[in-house]
């Protein structure tokens, strides 16, 4: 087998083993413990919903194995941030000055060169002046932060401490 890590967003509330059971409408297995603690679970960034009361799929952790998998979205490490704006998340510092700033990913796009004819998509004339009339334009993806000021920053750099502190959440 291959290792893997993975990076989830889910719901969660604290629920043992036989009050998920009850609430699914299940019999407990008569080898299992009711009084085990754990989660129910909600999947919310895949899977056919396998409740009506929800709209992701569920399903029921133990309480030391969900505990090792995930953290609340308040409080984050900045590498869980990067893996929450990958998934499409606004995520800010807690420990930001500015109110409202917050950072997101971008992802790469091509664009149709400038004097390409019929289409709304392409290359402006701001860059194909520097770029060149007949060259398509392709960009990587990137960090982009709305500022304090409610401007656009494309390309964000993180500091040392942006990148070390634990007070990242999602906020969007």
């Amino acid at each position: 087998m291959e290792k893997f890590i993975g990076i989830k967003t889910v719901y969660a509330k604290p629920m043992s083993k036989l009050d998920y059971n009850i609430y699914r409408g299940w019999d407990i297995p008569k080898d299992e413990n009711g009084s085990d603690e754990g989660y129910l679970i909600e999947y919310v960034d895949g899977g056919q919903s396998n409740h009506p009361n929800h709209s992701g799929y569920i399903s029921w952790s133990p309480k030391d194995v969900f505990d090792n998998a995930y953290r609340l979205t308040t409080g984050m490490t900045f590498g869980l941030a990067i893996e929450a704006i990958k998934k499409g998340h606004k995520v800010a510092r807690k420990g930001w000055n500015g109110k409202n700033m917050w950072i997101c990913y971008m992802s790469g796009m091509e664009l149709p060169q400038y004097s390409t004819q019929g289409t709304s998509r392409k290359v402006n004339d701001r860059t194909a002046k520097l770029i060149g009339r007949d060259t398509p334009l392709v960009t990587l993806p990137y960090i982009a932060m709305w500022t304090a000021d409610q401007k656009w920053l494309p390309g964000w750099l993180a500091s040392q401490t942006d990148m070390l502190s634990e007070d990242w959440e999602i906020i969007g």
